[in-house]
């Protein structure tokens, strides 16, 4: 008898707290979400977008490798021409570009991370007008 009512109040949670169970998986699948499924997606995105905004003239890199230049893109053929040297074009699929090269120099690159941050650092303030480095004076 005493067994029985044992059971029986182990039991009891279960019989009304079905959802209670479900809620640890619920959480899970929540979490797994917002730190897997929705970069994923966010990033292929990105990916189909720059893929779209390919042209002519962009310098590319395939996941194969292979540095090269757009010489054209086929849309309906869902294609690009790379021009990997010289007198040699290769025809890849779109999804065979991984990235595309930016040209930005470095001093553009510099002003650009200036400007994000909003003052600028000891070695980039410029020197007056006509004036000359210190060391070169002495000389």
């Amino acid at each position: 008898m005493l067994f029985n009512s044992l059971l029986l109040q182990a039991a009891e949670p279960l019989a009304g707290g079905g959802f209670g169970m479900l809620m640890p998986l619920i959480l899970i699948v929540i979490i797994m979400y917002f730190f897997m499924i929705r970069p994923q997606s966010k990033k292929q995105k990105e990916l189909q977008k720059m893929l779209d905004a390919l042209q002519k003239g962009d310098k590319v890199v395939t996941i194969g490798g292979i540095h090269g230049t757009v010489s054209s893109v086929k849309k309906e053929a869902g294609t690009v021409i790379i021009k990997v040297d010289d007198n040699t074009k290769i025809e890849f699929n779109r999804s065979a570009v991984a990235s595309v090269i930016s040209d930005k120099p470095a001093e553009e690159k510099k002003a650009e991370k200036k400007l994000l941050f909003g003052r600028k650092n000891k070695e980039e303030k410029a020197e007056p007008a006509g004036s000359e480095p210190e060391e070169k004076k002495d000389e």
